[in-house]
C-alpha cells in the first residue's frame, strides 16, 4: 500500500477521534465550572505559549493543535498497522493498547514536560483521560484502521 492511500483512514480517524476527545473536554470543561475557550487557549498553549492571551485567536488556535496532535496519533498507528496487518483482525485489542500507550506519551510524558504538572497525576484526571484516550482515540482510530486498511489489502 502506497503511503498517500493512507491519507483518508488518517483524515477520517483525525476527524472522529478528535472530535469525540474535544467534545468530551468540553463537557468535563463545563462539567467543573470552566470556560471552553480558556481550556483552548492552554491547549494551544502547549507549542504557543502565548496563546494564552490571544482571545478567540488563542481559542482557534487550541482547536487546531488539538486536531494536528490526533492526526499525529492517526497516522502513527495507520503506518504501525500497515506494516503489521496480522493485528487488523483484532481492533479492539489494538485500540486499548493503543489508547493506554497514548494515555501514558501525553499525561506522563508530554504535559509533564510542558507544563510541569505533579506526577503521578490525580485519580480523577487519570480515569477520565484513560477513558478519553482508550474509548475516544484509541478505540475509534483502530476500528478505522482496520475497515480501512483491510479493504485496501482485499
Amino acid at each position: 500500500m502506497r503511503p498517500a492511500a493512507l491519507f483518508k483512514p488518517i483524515a477520517i480517524a483525525t476527524a472522529i477521534s478528535g472530535a469525540l476527545d474535544i467534545l468530551f473536554a468540553m463537557i468535563l470543561t463545563v462539567a467543573f465550572g470552566r470556560q471552553i475557550p480558556k481550556m483552548l487557549r492552554y491547549v494551544a498553549s502547549g507549542p504557543f505559549p502565548a496563546a494564552t492571551d490571544m482571545g478567540a485567536a488563542g481559542a482557534i488556535l487550541g482547536l487546531l493543535v488539538h486536531f494536528a496532535l490526533m492526526a499525529i496519533m492517526a497516522a502513527a498507528l495507520m503506518m504501525f498497522l500497515r506494516r503489521k496487518p496480522e493485528l487488523l483482525r483484532r481492533p479492539i485489542v489494538v485500540g486499548v493498547i493503543y489508547g493506554l500507550l497514548t494515555y501514558f506519551v501525553m499525561n506522563w510524558l508530554v504535559v509533564p514536560l510542558r507544563f510541569q504538572t505533579p506526577l503521578p497525576p490525580k485519580p480523577l484526571s487519570i480515569a477520565t483521560q484513560l477513558f478519553a484516550h482508550i474509548v475516544l482515540v484509541g478505540i475509534p482510530m483502530a476500528l478505522i484502521a482496520a475497515r480501512s486498511l483491510r479493504q485496501r489489502a482485499a
